[in-house]
């Protein structure tokens, strides 16, 4: 059915928000919000310009004090991250829980080496992506695949990273008000690990922000009409070992 740009926004923009809450490794939950830099509000950023856009804050508050939890997995390892509404909203009948259907998007990772994991300078950091999910060739967006499978992303961890300590930035853009800048929503949240195993990889790196600009078509995105036939997910493309 067509509906209004205006129109269509609005819905869509009515209801849930999301927090990344949970990372499993090897199918293992590792508890909730274990490790993970979770804000107390639920909320997007929109400003691909601020400091908000690496490990969420700002408008939504951290909570604090920040968790002296960090995860250890192996490089090589199947990492899922898991959303949720809130913070509470897991297992509830929250129809827009993991988030709500009509935020259709891109789901990207991140890591950053890290001297230390717990480190509370984020600024300055060197990212490269590690996976990235857009739109698939039947027009279905990542962030349905994601509420199907009741707010879980599965991915790998490269095999030939180096070994230490890094933090991990998970990202879902939800589209539905992109149509002018600033419109995109942007949720993320970073988990704190210490990889083991590995290699001697020098994957290439961006920062952020400096990553994503205004302009760029994944961030300035017509949503509704006319229906896209294709999507060019912001950033850089995954690193392979």
């Amino acid at each position: 059915m067509k509906c209004l740009l205006v129109t269509c926004s609005l819905l869509a923009s009515a209801s849930a928000h999301t927090i990344f809450t949970q990372l499993w490794v090897n199918g293992v939950p590792q508890g909730h919000t274990k490790g993970i830099r979770v804000p107390t509000y639920d909320g997007p950023i929109t400003d691909v310009d601020s400091n908000d856009v690496i490990c969420n804050g700002g408008p939504n508050p951290l909570r604090q004090p920040l968790p002296k939890d960090i995860i250890n997995v192996t490089a090589g390892d199947k990492l899922t991250a898991e959303w949720h509404h809130t913070l509470d909203s897991a297992g509830t009948n929250d129809p827009a829980d993991p988030i709500d259907k009509g935020h259709l998007g891109p789901v990207m990772v991140y890591l950053a080496k890290v001297e230390n994991a717990l480190t509370t300078q984020v600024t300055g950091l060197k990212w490269f992506k590690i996976y990235e999910d857009g739109m698939d060739s039947d027009g279905e967006w990542a962030v349905t695949r994601l509420y199907n499978n009741k707010g879980k992303v599965d991915f790998t961890l490269p095999s030939c990273i180096q070994p230490g300590q890094y933090l991990l930035r998970a990202e879902i853009i939800a589209l539905h008000g992109a149509g002018n800048y600033p419109g995109a929503q942007l949720y993320m949240e970073c988990a704190q690990l210490n990889v083991s195993g590995g290699g001697n990889a020098n994957p290439p790196t961006v920062s952020f922000p400096g990553a994503y600009k205004g302009s760029d078509p994944g961030i300035k995105f017509q949503l509704y009409w006319p229906k896209p036939t294709s999507y060019t997910i912001p950033g850089p493309r995954p690193f392979k070992c």
